[in-house]
């Protein structure tokens, strides 16, 4: 039997987030269309993303016979050196009228959204992840007095992260150092929203090998 050995390369840094508006139907319920805009922020200063999973175990004859573990879920918790007040305030399903006054604080339904995010590995190549179906859970909002040095005054997002078909999956993601993703690239990947492998095949840019 042959031993394949591989290197993979490191994460260098975090790159750019997408947001996507779902286009809900009256009742609030995702669907599989979204809005014609992608915003794009360069903000993100760091993200984790973590499985919110349950395993349980199947007994027979006195032992373990089988172990499942399910991914309902999954929270990205980011920080971002600044985040747009009227994109946040719509996330948080509050009112935001045309000359960009907000009513909020109160009870509102916090609308779907896809969730897009870009790292780039040490070798040069990219990963590239939609979530596309998410709803903002918390956020903070903290500011301190300036002082003589320079101090980043973050803001923290909290997103969950929902499956989107019958297996419970919750992204779509494209490695640029794959045979088959070497042509992908962000402009391609994050123009909208992508829900499954074909999906992300068709959105590869004309020529690239597949």
């Amino acid at each position: 039997m042959a031993i394949t050995r591989k290197k993979p390369p490191v994460k260098l840094t975090v790159g750019s987030q997408y947001i996507c508006m779902n286009s809900m139907t009256a009742d609030g319920d995702w669907t599989e269309n979204f809005e014609d805009d992608v915003l794009e922020l360069p903000t993100v200063v760091n993200v984790e993303v973590t499985d919110n999973a349950d395993s349980y175990e199947t007994y027979a004859s006195g032992a373990v016979y089988d172990t499942d573990t399910t991914v309902p879920t999954q929270e990205i918790a980011e920080e971002n050196v600044a985040f747009p007040a009227i994109t946040l305030a719509n996330l948080r399903g509050e009112t935001v009228d045309e000359a960009g006054i907000t009513m909020g604080g109160g009870i509102g339904r916090r609308p779907f959204f896809a969730y897009g995010m870009a790292i780039k590995r040490k070798d040069g190549s990219w990963e590239f992840r939609w979530y596309p179906k998410c709803k903002l859970i918390e956020n903070s909002d903290s500011t301190e007095t300036s002082e003589d040095s320079h101090k980043d005054q973050n803001e923290s997002v909290t997103i969950r992260a929902y499956g989107i078909n019958d297996n419970g999956n919750t992204y779509v993601r494209a490695i640029t150092s794959e045979t088959g993703m070497a042509g992908m690239t962000a402009a391609a990947f994050f123009a909208a929203p992508l829900l499954s492998i074909a999906a992300v095949k068709a959105a590869l840019p004309s020529g690239a090998p597949l």
